[in-house]
């Protein structure tokens, strides 16, 4: 009786053949991995550009026409600050009405935010308290800003600087803005109290 088995040249062509499926594999493996990690990083730019502008917007819906002084005892110029075409420090500087106190504090619900924009990086300050306070520590909102500019809208003109009075604060704002891995981004935020 004659058994029959495999022959050097076929269990050649057949490691060959398996070993171009693992090949393609791993090759189809990696590109998904490398894929993934791109989708990734583009959806944590996006979250971090989503947050920034929520916030922005929370605050400026909450704008309130009140000035406030500084540590001095001087009361600041005007109610809101805004600096032509979004360069100084801050960029924006205005009271904000809604400062949330679950614990019942004893402290007003307006609450005074300054935006400014240090290096790359868009950061928000907020006072503890109104009148004479240092701010606390910076909150990087967003990273990864080449340009800032602003336009302000007030009594249906834009302009670049702001032009409103000591007690009063824009209708609405234009940010745009020129960001790493996103390119030029245009915001409009209407102030409070103002229609669309």
């Amino acid at each position: 009786m004659k058994t029959r088995g495999f022959t050097l040249v076929e269990m050649l062509v057949s490691l060959f053949v398996f070993a171009l499926l693992s090949a393609a594999g791993v090759a189809v493996m990696a590109y998904t991995v490398d894929n993934q990690d791109s989708v990734s990083l583009r959806m944590d730019r996006l979250g971090e550009l989503q947050r920034a502008r929520v916030l922005l917007r929370q605050d400026l819906a909450q704008a309130a026409a009140r000035r406030v002084r500084d540590g001095r005892g001087e009361a600041m110029r005007s109610a809101f600050f805004g600096a032509p075409e979004g360069v100084g420090d801050p960029v924006l500087a205005f009271t904000r009405r809604g400062w949330e106190n679950p614990e019942q504090a004893p402290r007003a619900s307006l609450q005074h935010v300054s935006w400014r924009l240090v290096g790359d990086r868009l950061e928000r300050l907020a006072s503890p308290a109104l009148d004479g306070a240092e701010p606390g520590p910076p909150q990087v909102v967003l990273r990864g800003v080449r340009e800032l500019r602003i336009a302000y809208r007030h009594h249906g003109q834009w302009s670049p600087a702001w032009p409103g009075g000591a007690a009063s604060v824009p209708d609405a704002i234009e940010l745009r803005l020129a960001l790493d891995g996103v390119g030029e981004l245009r915001q409009v935020f209407l102030l409070a109290g103002q229609q669309p």
